[in-house]
């Protein structure tokens, strides 16, 4: 049995991770090094994989079959390529979050927030060395793809 303390220190990890995670995006989609959505994120991975240095897959619903799918494929691209993913669930904390930095974006671009890809090492680096080093802890603990779970406000 996990001592109770373990899960509260568990508990604070994951949330400081994810309020670095909300800090990173916003700060690079304001410095325009964010690409968003499956196609575009496909796009420049295909383009240009050396520019990434993260993949956020994002999905609250496990049942979309080809989400699922595209997933797959992004990971192992990106496994592939040497690019830290994270998997995350809070779509709707995303979109709060992104929705407010570009409101000037048209509903089609806002609504896919399935993957993010991060493109500017130097886009919040803190917060980007803190993501990382929590997704290379999970890798550690044999989680292939950590995950994180975003709250909302």
């Amino acid at each position: 049995m996990i001592p109770e303390e373990s899960f509260g220190s568990i508990e604070n990890r994951m949330q400081s991770v994810g309020l670095a995670l909300e800090e990173l995006l916003i700060t690079a989609e304001k410095q325009d090094c964010l690409t968003i959505g499956i196609y575009e994120s496909a796009k420049l991975l295909n383009a240009d994989p050396d520019n990434v240095v993260l993949c956020v897959l994002a999905a609250d619903n496990e049942d979309d079959v080809a989400l699922q799918i595209h997933f797959t494929l992004l990971q192992s691209f990106c496994c592939d390529s040497g690019i830290t993913i994270l998997r995350v669930s809070g779509v709707q904390r995303l979109q709060q979050l992104l929705g407010a930095v570009n409101a000037n974006r048209n509903q089609e671009e806002q609504g896919d927030l399935h993957c993010m890809l991060v493109t500017n090492p130097q886009a919040d680096h803190c917060r980007l060395q803190e993501v990382g080093t929590y997704c290379q802890e999970s890798r550690r603990l044999d989680q292939w793809v950590p995950e994180l779970v975003l709250q909302e406000r």
